[in-house]
C-alpha cells in the first residue's frame, strides 16, 4: 500500500512474508462439528421426540461426539477403519448437501438403529444410560430415539467428506493405518477437535475397556467443551 511522509514523498510498504498466504495451511480441510451440527434438524427432532427445541438441543450437542468417538475408536484398527468406509460407501452424501439441515423425512432411522448397534455392540445401553444421565438431555427413552435418527445423518456426512464434498480434504485418501485409521480417522480427529489424544480418542478408549464410569466423565467433559 501507499504510505505518505511528512516529506510529501510517498512509498510503498509490501507486505512482509509473515504475512503472505501459506498454501499448506490453507489446504487443511475444513470439516468441523459446527457443520455437521449444522446439518442436524433440531426443530423437527424435537417435534418427532415430543420435546422443546432446548432439550432436543442439548441432547444432539451430547449425542453426535459420542458417535464420532464411537466411530473413531472402529477406526482405530485397519480392519475397522476398512468396514467403516465399506459402510460409507452405502450411504449418499446427498442427505446433507442441500442448505441447511435435512429433511428428517429422509433419514432411514431402521438403519440408523443398525448403525448405532454396530458402533457400540455390547456397550450401546452403557452409553445411552450414560447420555441419559446427563443433565439436559431428556433421559434414556429420548437419546435411544435420538441415536438412530443422527447415525444416518453423521455416515452421509463422513461419506461427503470422502468423496470430495466441498469441505473434502484434497489429498487423495490414504489406505488404512493401525494408528490413525486413514483418511476417515483423520476427518474423525478433526471433527472432534483433537486427533490423537482428543475428546474422541478419550470417548473410544472408555468404551472399548467397558468403564461405563469413565464414559459418564467423558461426557460430563464434552458438554463443558461444546457449549
Amino acid at each position: 500500500m501507499n504510505v505518505g511522509s511528512t516529506t510529501g514523498v510517498s512509498f510503498t510498504v509490501r507486505p512482509s512474508p509473515a504475512h503472505r498466504g501459506h498454501p499448506s495451511r490453507q489446504a487443511e480441510p475444513m470439516t468441523s462439528f459446527d457443520e455437521l451440527l449444522s446439518n442436524v434438524p433440531i426443530s423437527q427432532i424435537a417435534e418427532k421426540l415430543g420435546v422443546d427445541e432446548s432439550t432436543a438441543r442439548t441432547a444432539v450437542q451430547a449425542a453426535l461426539p459420542t458417535l464420532l468417538g464411537g466411530l473413531q475408536a472402529n477406526a482405530a484398527e485397519p480392519a475397522g477403519a476398512t468396514a467403516l468406509v465399506g459402510a460409507l460407501d452405502k450411504h449418499d452424501p446427498g442427505l446433507v448437501e442441500g442448505q441447511g439441515a435435512v429433511d428428517i423425512a429422509q433419514v432411514d432411522v431402521a438403519d440408523g438403529a443398525k448403525i448405532v448397534d454396530k458402533v457400540f455392540g455390547a456397550e450401546k445401553n452403557t452409553v445411552i444410560s450414560a447420555l441419559g444421565s446427563t443433565a439436559g438431555t431428556g433421559g434414556n427413552d429420548l437419546v435411544a430415539q435420538l441415536l438412530p435418527i443422527l447415525a444416518p445423518i453423521v455416515l452421509a456426512y463422513l461419506a461427503k467428506q470422502l468423496t470430495g464434498g466441498a469441505a473434502a480434504p484434497q489429498a487423495p485418501a490414504p489406505a488404512p493405518t493401525p494408528s490413525a485409521g486413514g483418511a476417515i480417522g483423520d476427518i474423525l480427529g478433526g471433527l472432534l477437535g483433537g486427533g490423537k489424544g482428543g475428546i474422541g480418542g478419550a470417548i473410544g478408549e472408555a468404551i472399548a475397556k467397558n468403564a461405563g464410569g469413565a464414559l459418564g466423565n467423558v461426557l460430563g467433559g464434552l458438554l463443558g467443551g461444546k457449549r
